[in-house]
């Protein structure tokens, strides 16, 4: 049984591997053919980052994490703060009934 799964894998990997290079031989022509279109993109994506960057709004988006987080401490401080004195009063009530 092992037999036939080892000569089933060696023969799907050799059809693999030559399904591989056909289609690799066929995307280098593409990519040739594509290589001056792509360059041209990049330089115009380039030249017009610049003005996206400026238009994006930085100083309101670190203002809203800023205030994100501050709400998100004060209500992990109040958990904590709730969780310290529930804590506190198990422990008293333990000593009170052991008698410490």
């Amino acid at each position: 049984m092992m037999d036939l799964a080892g000569r089933g894998a060696r023969a799907g990997g050799a059809m693999g591997l030559a399904g591989a290079r056909w289609a690799g031989g066929r995307t280098a022509e593409g990519a040739r053919w594509a290589a001056p279109y792509a360059e041209r993109g990049w330089r115009s994506a380039r030249e017009k980052s610049e003005e996206l960057v400026d238009r994006i709004p930085i100083d309101e988006m670190a203002d809203q994490v800023r205030e994100y987080f501050d709400h998100a401490r004060e209500a992990i401080n109040d958990v904590v703060s709730d969780e310290i004195k529930d804590l506190r009063k198990a422990v008293r009530r333990q000593r009170k009934r052991i008698g410490v």
